[in-house]
């Protein structure tokens, strides 16, 4: 699957001269976790995280305290590029999903920008992943059975079965059809795995999932 089927677009951005206060209410109102950053041409130069956005906000409650808490010498950052993390990690829309969500794991990034050339295209969350890994198998299974029945060669030959995801296809022994309903089957969003099996001599092909 490749992350323009993934992405989540259009973009909610927030300019880097926006206040810190209008970022947290653009973030509390669209439900998400991070925004990208954009100048006046609307280019990405940054982005800003919750976690970014809560940096000095709140001040200590004297009440949780047993001795008078000192008030911080400088007043906490008011606009959104005092706070944002200018050197973002982007991705391509026809990057492999299987890539993003291993670079995300090893960079804990929560939310990764799509630029397709300079311009913003989309974005991807961890949670637009999970959504994908959510889909159920009966749904997937149908979706893996329309896109070989569209397009692949024989179509109709084929088995379907899925378990958690995993694609298991039933049909011709044709390598070039093989090869086909293989990458037919790896672009369906949910699909995990994918493996491609010629029916047992004398016997139908497999099971329907």
């Amino acid at each position: 699957m490749l992350v323009r089927e993934a992405m989540t677009s259009p973009v909610v951005t927030v300019p880097r001269t926006a206040t810190v206060r209008q970022a947290v209410r653009v973030l509390h109102e669209h439900d998400i976790t991070a925004l990208p950053v954009v100048d006046g041409n609307g280019r990405l130069v940054g982005i800003v995280s919750e976690m970014d956005l809560l940096r000095g906000a709140f001040e200590a409650d004297p009440r949780a305290f047993s001795r008078p808490v000192a008030t911080p010498a400088a007043p906490p950052p008011r606009l959104v590029e005092e706070v944002m993390t200018p050197d973002v990690v982007t991705a391509r829309p026809t990057t492999d999903v299987a890539e993003l969500a291993e670079t995300m794991m090893r960079t804990r990034h929560k939310s990764v920008p799509v630029l397709d050339g300079a311009v913003l295209a989309g974005i991807v969350s961890r949670r637009d992943l999970i959504a994908l890994l959510a889909r159920g198998d009966a749904r997937i299974r149908d979706d893996v059975l329309a896109a070989i029945n569209e397009y692949g060669p024989g179509g109709h030959a084929w088995e379907v079965s899925v378990r958690d995801g995993v694609v298991v296809l039933t049909g011709p022994a044709d390598e070039a059809a093989r090869r086909v309903a293989d990458v037919l089957a790896r672009t369906v969003p949910g699909v995990t795995r994918v493996s491609v099996r010629t029916p047992e001599p004398g016997g139908a092909p497999g099971g329907t999932g």
